[in-house]
């Protein structure tokens, strides 16, 4: 079932003068939507909601920009994505630090335990930054130059990304095992 996330023009021509009312109804009309693509890339309900949450500002203050070129949910879905990944860097960052700080102070690692692997289970095994790109890819339609652009990396990084993720997401669930 296909949900229409199309909205009348009117609506956004208020929205882009700055009509309150006009505002909320496009949250409220996209509100579901960015929750679940956000969910779907960061997999933690507090971070999708962060991510709402930073969306829809930024559709607040960037509404007077856009040009009505395609539909609204293709602009709000870019802004989406574009946070969730900014999330994912910002996550990157914070986790190559800690590491350093544990090497430096010679605490090691812990190992890694096995789940019953499903697809879901499986997604959720691949890295931050294999999911968003397979999640991009596969599901939302994302095309490799899109994806490298919203991620400041090359094309070719995507495609080796989701062929990667899709070699380790067929391994585990062919061998019944998360590594």
């Amino acid at each position: 079932m296909t949900i229409s996330l199309a909205v009348p023009d009117v609506l956004v021509a208020r929205a882009k003068a700055g009509d309150l009312e006009a505002l909320e109804a496009l949250y409220r009309a996209f509100e579901t939507p960015v929750y679940n693509l956000a969910l779907r890339v960061l997999r933690r309900p507090e971070d999708a909601e962060d991510v709402l949450q930073e969306t829809f500002l930024e559709v607040v203050r960037s509404i007077k920009q856009y040009r009505g070129e395609g539909h609204l949910w293709g602009w709000i879905r870019q802004i989406a994505a574009s946070k969730a990944l900014m999330r994912i860097r910002r996550e990157q960052v914070r986790q190559t630090e800690e590491l350093y700080e544990e090497s430096v102070a010679g605490v090691g690692g812990g190992a890694g335990v096995a789940l019953g692997v499903d697809l879901e289970r499986a997604f959720e095994r691949l890295s931050e930054t294999a999911r968003a790109v397979v999640w991009l890819h596969d599901v939302e339609g994302y095309t490799h130059e899109e994806i490298a652009e919203q991620m400041g990396k090359t094309v070719s990084f995507s495609k080796s990304q989701l062929a990667r993720a899709h070699t380790r997401l067929r391994w585990m669930l062919d061998e019944g095992v998360a590594r």
